[in-house]
């Protein structure tokens, strides 16, 4: 009886290990999904899969210079969003390693589930988030 109550306080402190495996794998997907679109961002910027207009007349080539610098700078800034994501994403999979991941690094209350397949890098509660 005194194990049961016990393991009951624990759940309450920590999601269980079914469901940090279950954050798990939706991390991973979406882990897989943000690498796959960084490596995209990153070849359009060092253009190693280039069909544009690097051979063709040098007026053309003047008139385009202008978008795609501007859209190399774009890509560059969103590349390095996305490596940001990567990171936490890779941090959270480390918490439920660590068996600490959905706890609010604040308040230390479990942040809701529905928070977490919303955005499963969250370290914070709403209410902690709300009071920053």
């Amino acid at each position: 009886m005194k194990n049961k109550i016990s393991m009951e306080m624990e759940e309450k402190n920590r999601y269980s290990d079914e469901e940090l495996s279950e954050f798990k794998e939706i991390i991973t997907q979406k882990l897989e999904k943000a690498k796959a679109e960084f490596d995209i961002l990153r070849s359009s910027i060092t253009q190693s899969e280039s069909n544009d207009t690097q051979d063709t007349s040098p007026t053309f080539k003047v008139l385009e210079e202008g978008a795609s610098t501007l859209s190399k700078e774009e890509a560059g800034r969103l590349a390095q969003r996305q490596q940001q994501f990567i990171k936490h994403l890779e941090a959270a999979l480390v918490r439920i390693e660590n068996k600490t991941y959905g706890i609010c690094r604040e308040t230390g209350k479990l942040i809701p589930k529905e928070r977490l397949k919303a955005v499963p890098h969250a370290t914070l509660s709403v209410e902690a988030k709300n009071q920053r």
